[in-house]
């Protein structure tokens, strides 16, 4: 068992990639993941890393050249944030649809305007459906723990999808943790040489990512579903795979005092830790509130989820992005649990609340006071959404 040492979240992430023995890092600079890229540049300018990285001049540059390094059978990594994942995004549609497993740290921090450096899920949300496996750490360990889970998953042959390990910005990237830092030993252990289902060879041509005429469009979106779908059973594998090695077990939905819980917060990312806080000052009140944190959010885990909320009488659901569809549906992730019951035939008292956007603080107090408003409020009274903590 490694020793916990006391580092940076973000190099604690470098160092986790570097010992996946990555070949290729493509990356530009962006507050707040910067930190991600820049030392594993430092790793292979001393030569821990044997890698080739390359300094782009944009983010679609950046996710261009793993596009191509990936297409070309090298382990590949990079990482963003906000304004630079927009700008990336084209590139991230034909990265999932040409099955390209590169992994991409996304340090999630507010899209403008105006213009903000600090945390909220806005980037993780607008590419909600750009056909990566999304995963979201509530820890520094677990960004560390998820970054190596995230090149097993990727690489999977049953998978071959990129995946994008989210961490909330400056809140989990710039804190100094305890941390285990696994050794590469256990590493090789556990991640097997990278061997891809698809390989650019001048030896044996064939084309990649050609023009798809309606006569096939349709088929390659089904085919790209249908292998989405299909790898939420890799990842509970290699989740199970990486407890039994590393002693730290991981679930889809992280839970805590849900189980005799009339009311249960959903959250996504560190602001789990919070709500656990909130949650035992509730209980020392007689409320018998619980907490669940959604790990994977794409694809997303409905059965999962429902099977640990849905007994519940009361929800509260956070949001940490906004909607903008007019004030009459709400936010994405309240939009995913209420589809997941409403197709189960669940119906708790829900309330979804629009929380630390632009790296606002959502307090204990915030907690208990939107507890409160959904176990009051009479069913029908409740809007399908409201900003918490909104200055008068």
């Amino acid at each position: 068992m490694s020793e916990r040492v006391g580092i940076e979240v973000s190099l604690a992430v470098a160092e986790a990639v570097g010992l996946c023995d990555v070949d290729v890092v493509a990356a530009y600079p962006i507050t707040p993941q910067t930190h991600i890229v820049e030392h594993l540049s430092e790793l292979v300018a001393e030569g821990r890393l044997d890698a080739e990285f390359i300094p782009v001049e944009s983010e679609h540059s950046a996710m261009s050249a793993c596009v191509g390094s990936s297409a070309a059978g090298a382990r590949t990594f990079t990482s963003t944030s906000s304004q630079g994942y927009a700008l990336m995004s084209e590139v991230c549609f034909i990265a999932s649809t040409l099955r390209l497993p590169i992994v991409m740290a996304v340090a999630n921090r507010a899209l403008s305007a105006p213009i903000s450096i600090w945390n909220d899920h806005a980037d993780l949300m607008f590419a909600r459906d750009s056909g990566w496996i999304q995963l979201v750490a509530t820890s520094g360990q677990q960004a560390v723990d998820l970054s190596v889970m995230a090149f097993r998953i990727a690489e999977d042959k049953r998978v071959s999808l990129p995946v994008q390990v989210n961490l909330d910005g400056f809140i989990m990237s710039h804190v100094i943790e305890p941390l285990f830092l696994p050794d590469a030993e256990e590493i090789k252990r556990f991640l097997p040489p990278f061997q891809p289902l698809l390989r650019l060879d001048p030896a044996r041509p064939i084309t990649i990512g050609p023009v798809g005429m309606p006569d096939v469009y349709t088929e390659a979106r089904k085919a790209h579903d249908e292998v989405l779908k299909a790898s939420k059973a890799v990842i509970l594998e290699v989740f199970d795979e990486f407890a039994k090695q590393f002693g730290r077990r991981y679930e889809l939905i992280e839970t805590y005092r849900v189980e005799d819980a009339d009311t249960i917060i959903v959250a996504m990312g560190s602001i789990s830790q919070t709500a656990s806080t909130a949650v035992d000052a509730m209980r020392e009140k007689g409320l018998r509130v619980g907490m669940a944190s959604i790990c994977l959010f794409r694809p997303f885990p409905a059965a999962e989820l429902a099977g640990v909320i849905g007994r519940a009488k009361n929800l509260v659901l956070l949001d940490r992005a906004t909607v903008f569809a007019g004030g009459e549906i709400s936010g994405p992730v309240a939009l995913e649990v209420k589809s997941a019951l409403f197709d189960r035939g669940l119906s708790p008292k829900v309330a979804n609340f629009l929380v630390g956007l632009g790296g606002r603080d959502v307090t204990q107090q915030n907690f208990e006071e939107m507890v409160e408003r959904v176990v009051t409020a009479k069913n029908g009274d409740l809007p399908p959404y409201e900003f918490i903590n909104v200055r008068e």
